[in-house]
């Protein structure tokens, strides 16, 4: 099987920071290729180098591709010789159809008239080779994201997709819609269509991988074979991070103090559909440096719960009782639930945790801009970086400056920041929602001994999360969630994978 590409020497700089050091990277044709580091690793960065997001000439080191080399000046170029690439970022527009997707700018039309008739025709065909069952027609903004994925998919096919790029294509999706996002890869693959597939989650690499190559630091530190699942998790993990995880999960003493957050046959109704309870009686507590999970599969409620305690964030007519250190507590509001002591990491960082166009310095004083003004309302700057400064020093937040946009930081630091931000705020109960979601492993490690810090401090921790291997690992105690209610207690010894799951199956 001879190579479809082949990098050579890649050398990409960026002011101030090397991003990728002389990287080779080979794909065979027809396989599927992983390419797996830790966050500013130089994955995506090599990838647009590859796809001519960065032109030829803005990078040192060759590209050779099909037999030739290749100097791509811009995407246009790379899709005209079928290199394909879905950003992580889905790039759709939602209030067009999914036929009008498709071919967008590849329109099928004669003399400036779009031929309708060839257009929905060609879509089925497509949206068939992908298993999209929706009618070409349906508008992209009424199908989840799940769905949206299979339609870049059906648009690269309809380029004549040679080498289809994938970033992080699971890191939004279900489950079941993973299996599905995977399965198509293979069937891909079988049609002869290579594919590099960037991605954090290690056992879906395993699965499809045929080969998986590990970047650190921006450099290319090895490249194994993975064919008949040959390769450990720890053995990759070992290479991306560069030291044995042998311990995925800090040690920590357990030691859960005084009652500190009760909240009593909690009740909210759905927000567009009247007369539905969303949330159906929910009870728990969580004790002075405990940290409590929340387990459930997808549409559980769990973030539902989180927001509609937040200051009624989520939902309709939330109620029941709220108390802290067992004085009732005002949820009302989120100025109030702020100044309750409660805090809400959300599992959105990028929508709803930051303000990406605005620096380290300005975010990390989002939510309690009073301490940081003078009696006159006035910002004072000064007061401000040097509190972001102490957050960047105390939460090890890698960047050169508090002055660095937030947007131009990895996962996990743009986490760093959202929990900084929360921790000015003094809160005593931490609400962390999918707290490592989109996170590498070394980073995730960082935020697991930062969530161990705050226990230690006598903070209360509710963290909620899909990947049960994490609760497992962090957690006092685990609260399974089904259907807008809690459907059982664990603590942590009589906690398992097994044990959870059979609960949520059972009620």
């Amino acid at each position: 099987m001879g190579h479809l590409l082949e990098m050579r020497g890649i050398t990409k700089t960026f002011p101030g920071v090397k991003a990728l050091d002389a990287v080779d990277l080979k794909v065979a044709e027809g396989e599927i290729h992983a390419l797996v580091g830790e966050n500013g690793a130089g994955k995506s960065t090599l990838m647009k180098v590859l796809s001519g997001v960065y032109p030829h000439g803005a990078y040192e080191g060759e590209i050779h591709y099909d037999g030739a080399l290749a100097a791509f000046a811009s995407i246009r170029e790379s899709e005209a010789r079928g290199v394909i690439i879905i950003h992580q970022e889905l790039a759709l527009a939602p209030l067009l159809s999914i036929a009008e997707n498709l071919f967008l700018g590849n329109e099928r039309q004669s003399r400036g008239v779009m031929n309708w008739r060839e257009t929905f025709r060609e879509a089925e065909r497509l949206l068939a080779r992908v298993g999209l069952k929706d009618p070409p027609g349906t508008l992209v903004e009424t199908i989840g994201v799940g769905k949206q994925q299979l339609v870049e998919i059906a648009k690269a096919l309809a380029k004549d997709v040679r080498l289809l790029i994938l970033d992080e294509p699971t890191a939004a999706l279900s489950e079941a819609d993973s299996q599905a996002l995977l399965d198509l890869l293979l069937e891909l693959k079988g049609q002869g269509i290579t594919s590099i597939i960037i991605s954090h989650k290690l056992n879906e690499v395993r699965r499809v991988a045929d080969t998986i190559t590990v970047l650190r630091d921006g450099a290319a530190v090895s490249t194994m074979d993975a064919r008949g699942g040959a390769v450990s998790e720890d053995r990759i993990v070992r290479d991306m991070v560069g030291r044995d995880m042998t311990d995925r999960y800090p040690e920590r003493e357990r030691r859960a103090g005084e009652l500190l957050f009760e909240v009593s046959d909690w009740r909210v109704m759905h927000p567009e559909h009247a007369g539905r309870e969303a949330i159906r009686g929910v009870s728990f507590d969580v004790r002075a440096g405990e940290v409590v999970g929340i387990a459930g599969l997808m549409g559980a409620g769990r973030t539902e719960l989180a927001m509609s305690l937040f200051g009624r964030s989520w939902g309709r007519h939330a109620g029941g009782t709220a108390k802290l250190r067992g004085a009732p507590a005002d949820l009302s509001t989120v100025p109030a639930a702020i100044a309750a002591g409660l805090a809400y990491v959300t599992e959105d960082r990028k929508e709803l945790g930051l303000v990406l166009d605005e620096t380290i310095q300005r975010n990390a004083t989002l939510a309690n801009l009073p301490r940081v003004a003078s009696p006159r309302g006035v910002i004072d700057e000064g007061r401000e970086t040097e509190v972001a400064e102490g957050y960047r020093k105390a939460m090890r937040i890698r960047t050169p400056s508090v002055f660095q946009k937030v947007g131009n930081l990895s996962g996990g630091n743009q986490q760093k920041v959202v929990l900084s931000k929360w921790l000015f705020t003094e809160p005593e109960v931490l609400i962390l929602d999918e707290p490592t979601r989109g996170i590498d492993v070394g980073a995730k490690f960082e935020i697991y001994g930062l969530i161990n810090d705050l226990s230690a401090q006598g903070k209360g921790v509710l963290m909620i999360s899909s990947e049960m291997p994490e609760l497992l690992g962090m957690c006092d105690r685990i609260y399974v969630m089904n259907e807008g209610a809690f459907v059982g207690e664990l603590t942590a010894a009589e906690a398992s994978q097994e044990r959870i799951m059979s609960l949520i199956v059972t009620e």
